[in-house]
């Protein structure tokens, strides 16, 4: 049974890189376009990683983690935060709200995956 994704993100171009990456990696990949749309995602499938934006419209990403964290349910699914935001006060609060990693746009797959690997336990 091949581990599970859910990629949070406006733009549809980084959820189509984000999910060729994680499917030529063997990941099973759920897409959502904002903080709101990924709550709908997580209908009680199990999702192994959170893949998250940080700025989006509707829900941003913050908001989306704060609410992820509140569910029993959802609380213990790890959340990598894959942002344009490089500073150090958003990264803080990411971190703080529950994120576990943070990696910054543009990036590298291989990057990007190495960081799901670790985040996804066998």
């Amino acid at each position: 049974m091949s581990k599970s994704v859910l990629i949070v993100d406006d733009s549809s171009s980084v959820r189509t890189v984000v999910g060729i990456a994680l499917r030529g990696a063997g990941y099973e990949v759920l897409e959502a376009s904002d903080g709101a749309d990924g709550l709908r995602k997580l209908d009680g499938r199990k999702v192994h990683l959170i893949i998250s934006d940080v700025n989006m419209p509707g829900m941003d990403g913050l908001t989306f983690l704060k609410e992820i964290k509140k569910s029993a349910a959802l609380k213990f699914i790890p959340v990598m935060m894959l942002t344009t935001e490089a500073g150090a006060d958003k990264m803080a609060i990411g971190k703080a709200e529950g994120a576990r990693a943070w990696m910054t746009k543009p990036f590298k797959p291989e990057q990007m995956l190495a960081a799901v690997q670790k985040l996804v336990l066998p």
